[in-house]
């Protein structure tokens, strides 16, 4: 799941409008940004298996801090905490924390039951969409235009940045997405690792382009 998770932050923007759409990108992504590091780090583990689905050519064997189900709970709680804490918020803090656990709900649809449900490990989950390639497409790029009218609905651009600035993040998105289906595996698990690490920019992004967006005034008077 790549696409998805995007369209979960962008939809998101709706119901809580006062939120930066890179705050938002940060939550529904937060796993797969840590994953990276702990896979340099050598805490989590995966390895490239071509043809293990119809989609992705790793194996995601062992990876239950960032993406078990306990996991998906304890970054949420820690993201909403954290947000809370700083903005006194109760209703955005709990959008942040829905949002970091859409993740595991998104990856359970995608995933082969890879999916751990403790720190220690199993029982594993996951409904296996990524066995269709047809599906996969289907579903992701769904809720990302889903996603994508729903932050429409919410902002419009203050300015040029705010609306080729926008349109350029989302077709780089899109590109990057192409990549993953149609591109070559990668040569190794370290080079996944430093790759994923550039996520990050996407967040940044995402703060820099929603800046220059504004929110509707028919949603914010609602």
């Amino acid at each position: 799941m790549f696409l998805g998770h995007f369209a979960v932050s962008l939809g998101a923007k709706k119901p809580a409008p006062s939120l930066s759409l890179g705050t938002l990108f940060l939550a529904a992504q937060f796993v797969d940004l840590l994953w990276p590091l702990f896979l340099l780090l050598g805490i989590e583990h995966a390895r490239i298996d071509v043809g293990n689905t119809a989609v992705t050519p790793l194996d995601f064997y062992d990876y239950p801090f960032t993406h078990s189900l306990a996991g998906a709970i304890l970054w949420s709680c820690v993201l909403a905490l954290l947000y809370y804490a700083l903005k006194h918020n109760v209703r955005n803090a709990l959008i942040i924390g829905a949002a970091v656990a859409s993740h595991w709900v998104l990856d359970f649809l995608t995933h082969r039951p890879d999916l751990p449900l403790w720190f220690s490990g199993g029982p594993h989950f996951g409904l296996g969409l990524w066995n269709s390639m047809v599906g996969t497409v289907v579903v992701e790029v769904g809720l990302f235009l889903l996603g994508l009218f729903l932050y429409l609905r919410t902002t419009t651009a203050k300015d040029k940045i705010g609306s080729i600035g926008f349109w350029t993040l989302v077709g780089f998105l899109g590109l990057i997405y192409l990549g993953n289906l149609a591109g070559p595996p990668p040569p190794d698990v370290p080079s996944i690792a430093v790759v994923g690490n550039s996520m990050w920019l996407l967040v940044l992004w995402a703060y820099w382009v929603d800046r220059h967006r504004t929110v509707l005034d028919a949603v914010r008077k609602s």
